[in-house]
């Protein structure tokens, strides 16, 4: 019997956003609306969205012991996340800077701060929360020696899902443990390198699983998602809505389905539930406070 249905282990975040009529060019000046603070951060972002739809979820992460830290510890217990994992102190609290467009598309810039301090050594002190999870999800906004950390600490059985953003090469330890490797068609390229993968999504899944993960996902926008394991290759919807800003809309995507795979549903069922989640948060400005409940996804 697991304790949780998710462990996240990556970033937190305090999010500053501005809007803007249109993102600036190089040596330009706009102006933007009001700074908004938000907790944001992909490691709280889908710790939040899981806990939203009812997953029993934990954190582990490192925040500043400045208010950023406070805002985002706070914003973790009000969702039902157990912080207990959550380190505080080493650096200040980690920062994204945010520009949203009239179209809602979003630029992000991130200054790590305490993310950057998440070591190996942390992951091991966590050792119970690993094998109390039958879940584990990461980000690449933490050091890449501890996400390889992450690998080796997770329990018998349990199931390793990796969005690979920012994105950068990664080691076939890693890439071997990935059930599913979740990404969009950038990071998809940069994880594919150099190597000769066609000019379809179909075909760079197909390259991607020789790689090493044991399934993929690529995330395509408005043209929905595409799942890929040993059984083939399967299209899956978008959902059509308004959209408000895609700010931490991939977050909900990949905490979604990695709670739905927890509970035994087929990848292309946990995509396609996951695409409703992240269509619903899109609807709304933010990101963790976009997330929608599990009634709220199935009035959609």
């Amino acid at each position: 019997m697991y304790d949780y249905d998710l462990l996240v282990v990556g970033s937190a975040n305090a999010d500053l956003v501005v809007g803007v009529e249109r993102r600036p060019a190089a040596g330009e000046t706009v102006l933007g609306s009001d700074l908004a603070v938000h907790p944001g951060g992909k490691g709280a972002n889908q710790a939040v969205a899981a806990a939203r739809l009812g997953a029993r979820t934990a954190l582990l992460a490192r925040v500043g012991d400045d208010a950023y830290g406070r805002l985002l510890l706070d914003s973790q217990r009000a969702a039902g996340v157990d912080t207990v994992g959550v380190l505080v102190g080493g650096a200040p609290t980690g920062v994204a800077l945010i520009t949203v467009d009239p179209s809602g598309d979003n630029s992000i810039v991130v200054s790590p701060g305490a993310n950057g301090r998440l070591t190996p050594a942390d992951v091991q002190a966590a050792g119970s929360l690993f094998q109390a999870s039958r879940v584990v999800s990461a980000q690449l906004e933490i050091p890449l020696e501890s996400v390889v950390e992450v690998v080796r600490s997770l329990a018998p059985g349990s199931r390793f899902v990796l969005n690979p953003s920012p994105p950068r090469p990664l080691p076939r330890e890693v890439l071997d443990a990935c059930d599913p490797l979740i990404l969009n068609e950038h990071e998809a390229k940069v994880i594919l390198g150099d190597a000769r993968a066609g000019d379809t999504p179909e075909e760079w899944a197909r390259v991607l699983l020789a790689k090493g993960p044991r399934s993929v996902v690529i995330t395509l926008g408005a043209e929905g998602a595409l799942v890929a394991d040993a059984r083939g290759v399967t299209r899956v919807p978008s959902v059509k809505v308004d959209t408000v800003d895609t700010t931490g809309a991939g977050d909900a995507f990949t905490a979604a389905l990695a709670w739905k795979l927890g509970t035994g549903a087929s990848l292309a069922e946990a995509a396609a539930y996951a695409a409703r989640v992240g269509a619903a948060a899109v609807t709304r400005r933010g990101a963790q406070e976009s997330y929608p409940t599990a009634d709220e996804v199935a009035a959609l």
